[in-house]
Parts: C-alpha cells; structure tokens; sequence
C-alpha cells in the first residue's frame, strides 16, 4: 500500500468530543465526556488507513488525556498539542507550528495537512492563515456557521466526522495524482 500523503490535524471540542457531555472537576479539568456519534470510529479508520493524525486544541493536557483514554482514541494520534502547552490558543499560528514540528514537517507539507475543526474563527481561519486545507464540521448548533468574512470561510463542510473519512481518502488520491503529473514534467 502506499503511504499516505495527507496528514489530519483534528480539534477535540464538538469536532471528535461532544461538549455537551463534558463533566469537569474543581480545577476545569474535563474527566469525563462522550465522543460525538461516529468521532471514535472516524479516528480509528484513519488512523488503521495510515493517516497521520494530530490533535490541535484548545484545553488543559490532562482534559484531553482523560476523554481520549476514556474513549480508546487516545493512542490513534501522532502527536498532540495543546494551548495549556505551546501558551497560545487558535487561530495563532504557534498552534499549528507546534503540530508540524512535532511530526517533523516543513514549509512545503503545508499542503497535505487538512485542518478539521468546528470553530471558523479559530480553526478555520487558523488553517487558512497557515495554507493548510480547512475542513468545518457543522455538527453543533453551539458555534456560529456563517463566516465572519473570507478568512474564516472553509474549503470543505462536512455534516458528521464519518464524512470525513471518504474526504480524507478523496484528497489523497487528488494530491498523489497531482504529484505524479508534477514529476511526470
């Protein structure tokens, strides 16, 4: 099989956690909460597919630690980066940035990372900032879904994160191609 070309950075809140679901302790720490319908097995074809995934959130380290590990998603991903972490929230670049130095990526990957989040002023308009390729998963009615203006508008719209699947799949084949027709000149 070949490897896969793109890589998915995933926010955590209404994009694979339902935020409705989050009970938290005295200190704001999340210890438990329920994935939305679908997020865990989004998260594990990908990552049996061979996709590279990353968590980019906004959040408190051992939040995320306690819902995935709760879920069985937590080992799925690459690497994980937090605002709690890197001292910065989206859409600042230094989110982002910490995701592609982890997984040792440089300028010329931007291209093949696919941004999923439910936020447009954060993950959104983070993605389009970096040039990577935005996906907004319009699954809850607690955020708005109209962009502000164009630097909050998504490339994709999905509906629920299983869409994301044949997505993923869809553009990889497209970038492979278009890499082969590069190489190809």
């Amino acid at each position: 099989m070949e490897p896969k070309q793109i890589i998915v950075f995933l926010d955590s809140g209404d994009t694979i956690i339902d935020e409705g679901t989050e009970i938290r302790d005295e200190h704001d720490v999340v210890i438990r909460a329920d994935v939305i319908p679908g997020a865990d097995a989004m998260v594990r074809t990908l990552a049996e597919r061979g996709y590279t995934l990353a968590l980019v959130a906004d959040g408190l380290a051992q939040s995320f630690k306690n819902m995935f590990v709760q879920n069985g998603i937590y080992d799925y991903f690459e690497t994980m980066i937090y605002s709690e972490t890197i001292k910065a929230f989206k859409p600042s670049p230094r989110m982002f940035k910490a995701a592609m130095g982890a997984l040792e990526l440089n300028e010329s990957d931007r291209s093949r990372i696919v941004m999923v989040g439910n936020n447009l002023k954060r993950d959104i308009k983070g993605a389009n900032q970096m040039g990577f390729t935005s996906v907004f998963l319009d699954w809850t009615p607690r955020y708005p879904k109209t962009p502000d203006d164009e630097s909050e508008r998504p490339d994709y719209t999905i509906g629920t994160p299983m869409e994301l699947v044949d997505l993923v799949e869809r553009l990889n084949a497209e970038y492979i191609e278009a890499k082969r027709a590069t190489d190809a000149h």
